[in-house]
């Protein structure tokens, strides 16, 4: 996986001195989706910042970020850090569907983040940050291809959505230290420079659609 100058040097600040066995590598086990919710896989560049911005929405309920879009059954990190796995990183978002619509969730997606940058989020670069949904059924395919064009229409970006749109397969819950960090690391660099100004462009975005005290 290729890497720019600055994004060792925000992994060096961000990281600091810690080691693997300082870290808890555990694979978290992927819940199931509770009678009456619903559930959606995203995939955004890092699911640090991804996690934060999907949990910040109104009706979601639990977000666990992880790896999908590939072969590899239980992939680790570093697995998925060798671009040969085929998975990108994700996030499965848990909501209630009486209160935030899927559509919603895709919108609020294609906010938090560069959707027309093609396998590259910032300083972040190769397959496994491309941006990705991953559909269920041919009702959500319909969902995501209109908000595609819906937002294209807008201008909002100079360029056209390059989103991959494809059915959904597995998703594989990543290492326990992952869930949570942005909100545990505010003081790391690459938190600071890299994720934080892509959860507050979807908290502009869509303020309509955020929980109450995210509401700023």
């Amino acid at each position: 996986m290729k890497r720019s100058i600055l994004y060792i040097a925000l992994l060096l600040m961000s990281f600091g001195c810690a080691n693997a066995q300082e870290q808890d590598e555990t694979l978290v086990r992927v819940p199931a989706v509770k009678a009456g919710k619903a559930v959606a896989t995203f995939a955004s560049g890092c699911f640090w910042a991804s996690q934060e911005a999907m949990s910040e929405l109104k009706g979601v309920e639990q977000v666990i970020a992880g790896y999908s879009g590939g072969k590899l059954p239980n992939p680790s990190y570093a697995d998925v850090c060798t671009e040969e796995t085929g998975h990108a990183e994700a996030v499965q978002v848990y909501y209630d569907p009486k209160v935030i619509s899927y559509e919603q969730l895709v919108t609020a997606f294609f906010y938090a983040h560069d959707p027309t940058t093609l396998n590259r989020q910032g300083p972040d670069e190769g397959t496994s940050y491309r941006s990705a949904i991953f559909y269920r059924t041919p009702a959500e395919k319909e969902v995501i291809q209109k908000v595609i064009k819906e937002v294209n229409a807008s201008k909002h970006y100079k360029g056209p959505i390059v989103t991959q749109v494809a059915a959904y397969n597995a998703f594989y819950g990543g290492e326990a230290y992952h869930q949570g960090y942005y909100r545990e690391h505010q003081d790391r660099g690459y938190i600071r420079t890299v994720s934080v100004p892509k959860v507050m462009k979807m908290r502009k975005a869509v303020p309509e659609l955020l929980k109450p005290e995210f509401k700023k």
